[in-house]
């Protein structure tokens, strides 16, 4: 398993880790739902892209995942690229293997943890249990 070239790692070192547009398409179905909710929550496992919290209730982490970085079995995560292929199997087994500790560890600690797959965004909405359970919230 060979180190991904300098050309492709400027590449990478390219993509955004927050502020993602489907970040942002998560971050204003939220408002336009009058959800308040908190941005990359430093003091929690995994770094959630939002926490709702509201008294007597059980907070929610939520986490908006790209679907290639994440391994999701959709089109778009089921790629494979073509050149270096080991590597980034390798990247994404380990980011899906992080995700499941992080879901633990926030699990352990109270929280309800939600992932919104890129792919499910392109409907314009949050996935609809999320959004009822946020309605409920």
């Amino acid at each position: 398993m060979k180190p991904p070239s300098a050309a492709r790692s400027r590449t990478m070192a390219a993509v955004k880790s927050r502020d993602t547009g489907p970040e942002l398409q998560v971050a204003a179905l939220l408002d336009a739902a009058r959800v308040a909710y908190r941005r990359d929550v430093k003091e929690l496992p995994g770094r959630p892209d939002f926490v709702v919290k509201k008294r007597g209730r059980q907070p929610l982490a939520i986490f908006v995942h790209g679907c290639w970085w994440h391994g999701h079995d959709c089109k778009r995560g089921d790629r494979t690229p073509k050149t270096n292929r080991a590597y980034w199997q390798a990247k994404i087994d380990r980011n899906r293997r992080r995700d499941r500790r992080v879901t633990r560890q926030l699990r352990a600690s109270g929280y309800s943890v939600w992932v919104v797959w890129e792919c499910r965004l392109k409907e314009g909405a949050l996935p609809p249990r999320l959004a009822a359970r946020l309605h409920n919230q």
